[in-house]
């Protein structure tokens, strides 16, 4: 069986003939410890082909998980599969060292060997081979990744993308039977993230391996998964498509992770089930919002989370809108973070971030004290706890 490569260059022997897994599994307990103190890594979860997000702040347990599946850190108990193959099993005292496991895993510092040229940290799973089968292979991979005219360079000579292609090439050599990436991408720009997760996609297309993906930046969810595992503290606290996961939080930790820039207490004011919405007022203050119907009773109380990008301001008091929410309110501060301006609008105690472009704040000439509008659609108010 010939080497899957998805680029028109001639496959070489490979390390290993029998067939690829397409499925991981994956039931831990470990204890371990983050800044905040000692918790119980709990998970149980099932990776088919294509990517799964492990997503969660720092120290929510997501490099410890990866480190108990690749055979770095023994989980207290538990049990480990791929395609069916034990891995780990802690009541039949099964552990299979790192090494025999073919799980390709991608550090986010690299682990690169400083002495040894590109081709040459590319080959180094390969010992089993010949030389000239090791050499042959980590070009082939080399090519595949774009990066063969870098093949007697040494790690510190070339840019930090370059680096992160070779480590990702070190890793795949061996036709590993799951991949495992801790948060690879952190340091890259935006335009090299993309070209490398395009290589990466493709890869796996051919080789269809389960891709556990660890990050704690919303936006990767959705540019990367096919599933998204949210940890927190552990434990994990939501799974499922992105879209559903992150697009309709309905947990604090989640909502927190996926960017709902506003949170509120809010106790609610009245049900309207014939439009299929209610009206919730925010602790503390008399603003009213009218959100999506959940199953509530008048006097509950629950959080409501939204955008800041989901906001809109105007300068004049709108009229014809479809929205529901139109609140008076004052501009308290405005702070521009890269191409993105966040207005902080005190709307009778209570204060909402809303972010805007650049050209936006200078056409409605935005500035503090200036008496504005926000607008707020039903449906961008996601209900938490509930």
């Amino acid at each position: 069986m010939a080497l899957k490569i998805p680029f028109p260059i001639q496959a070489a022997k490979p390390v290993f003939t029998e067939s690829i897994s397409s499925e991981l599994e994956v039931r831990v307990r470990k204890r371990f410890a983050n800044p905040e103190g000692s918790f119980i890594l709990n998970v149980h979860l099932r990776a088919l082909a294509g990517f799964t997000i492990i997503f969660g702040a720092s120290g929510a347990g997501k490099t410890t998980l990866l480190d108990c599946i690749a055979g770095l850190t023994p989980p207290d108990e538990g049990r480990i599969s791929v395609g069916g193959e034990t891995l780990y099993d802690s009541e039949k005292q099964q552990n299979v060292a790192a090494w025999k496991r073919r799980i390709g895993y991608v550090h986010q510092d690299l682990a690169l060997f400083p002495h040894l040229s590109a081709e040459e940290n590319v080959a180094y799973g390969l010992r089993a081979l010949s030389a000239t089968e090791r050499q042959a292979r980590a070009r082939e991979m080399l090519t595949a990744f774009r990066i063969d005219h870098l093949r007697e360079r040494r790690p510190a000579q070339i840019s930090g993308g370059e680096r992160q292609r070779v480590a990702l090439a070190r890793a795949l050599v061996t036709e590993p039977r799951a991949l495992l990436l801790d948060e690879p991408l952190t340091a890259l720009d935006r335009p090299t993230k993309s070209l490398l997760v395009a290589d990466l996609r493709q890869w796996n297309q051919h080789h269809r391996v389960p891709i556990l993906f660890v990050t704690h930046n919303g936006e990767e969810v959705f540019a990367l998964g096919d599933e998204v595992v949210v940890l927190d503290a552990g434990r994990i606290v939501a799974q499922g498509r992105p879209h559903e996961v992150m697009r309709a939080p309905r947990s604090e930790t989640v909502a927190n992770l996926s960017g709902l820039e506003n949170t509120f207490d809010a106790t609610v004011q009245a049900l309207h089930e014939a439009r299929g919405t209610m009206t919730c007022r925010l602790a503390k203050t008399t603003v009213e919002l009218e959100t999506p119907l959940v199953r509530a009773e008048v006097g509950s109380h629950l959080r409501v989370g939204i955008r800041a990008g989901d906001l809109l301001l105007a300068t004049e008091n709108p009229r014809g809108l479809s929205a529901r929410n139109i609140l008076p309110g004052t501009i308290r501060r405005v702070e521009q973070r890269d191409v993105i301006v966040s207005a902080f609008v005190d709307c009778g105690q209570a204060e909402f971030e809303v972010h805007l472009t650049l050209a936006a704040r200078d056409d409605l000439q935005l500035r503090p004290g200036k008496n504005v509008w926000v607008v707020v659609k039903t449906h961008s108010c996601h209900l938490l706890g509930v």
